[in-house]
């Protein structure tokens, strides 16, 4: 299969990807996240285990993996009407927390506005940059949040 684009071509920025440490044992560190992304104006519409789901369902002797799935509604709702509904395939916006060893945790984000506008679900207008751009702040406060540990 060919893709439509050269996935190598891209970097971090072009799918808003963010990474930080945490230096505190998993269970504080997902709860630091979750208030962090709460603050900043989300809501964390679900959350989930993977690694405890994985371990139980096939053994998969992962260590910590956590999701949290945070929305903003309002951002979400300018987001469906501006891609025809199309980005509610991505959503929530996940941030997920994993364990790189016992009080050493991993907290990554990607921005499913710009997968979004890549995959070609949602437009490359003025609107859509103006979506980027004013969740992109979101996140970029929830990220300033995780450092005030």
């Amino acid at each position: 299969m060919t893709l439509p684009i050269d996935p190598t071509a891209l970097d971090g920025e072009d799918v808003g990807e963010k990474r930080a440490t945490l230096e505190m044992d998993h269970e504080e560190a997902v709860e630091h996240v979750r208030e962090a992304f709460t603050d900043a104006g989300f809501g964390v519409a679900t959350e989930f285990s993977a690694s405890d789901m994985l371990n139980e369902k096939i053994g998969a002797g992962r260590d910590h993996y956590y999701v949290l799935g945070a929305c903003n509604p309002n951002m979400a709702d300018r987001a469906l009407d501006a891609s025809d509904n199309r980005i509610g395939a991505l959503f929530p916006c996940n941030v997920v927390v994993w364990q790189e060893e016992p009080g050493r945790q991993t907290v990554y984000h990607v921005s499913i506005m710009k997968v979004a506008r890549l995959a070609g679900m949602a437009p490359d207008d003025e609107e859509w940059e103006d979506i980027v751009s004013e969740t992109g702040e979101f996140v970029d406060e929830a990220w300033a949040n995780l450092d005030a540990a």
